[in-house]
């Protein structure tokens, strides 16, 4: 088994430490990096579920999409994340992996 990756963040300034726009955009990238690292892992997942899944109608899940963005916008609150930017980011990021999953149960049954 292979375990998932360490997640590293390329040094930055604090958010309350920037007092340049250069500063602001260095750490947006760090950060930007990071979130592709984790994205690419979270669509393995995804990639995973398909492969797991009995059924194409498996895929679909209204409920777990409840779900998860009831715990996404709970993690959100302490982490000083507004839900105004957490719940639309989490239900296009649930969009979008549905369709890969689909497009990937389909792959893998044909």
């Amino acid at each position: 088994m292979t375990a998932p990756r360490t997640v590293a963040i390329d040094a930055r300034k604090a958010p309350e430490d920037c007092a340049t726009m250069v500063d602001v955009r260095q750490g947006v990238d760090a950060l930007d990096r990071a979130l592709v690292t984790l994205l690419a892992e979270r669509q393995r997942y995804m990639d995973a579920a398909a492969r797991i899944k009995p059924n194409r109608d498996a895929v679909f899940d209204q409920a777990r999409i409840d779900d998860v963005v009831a715990k996404v916008l709970k993690a959100a609150e302490p982490a000083g994340l507004s839900p105004d930017i957490a719940e639309p980011v989490w239900r296009l990021l649930i969009d979008r992996c549905i369709a890969h999953e689909f497009g990937t149960w389909d792959k893998t049954r044909v």
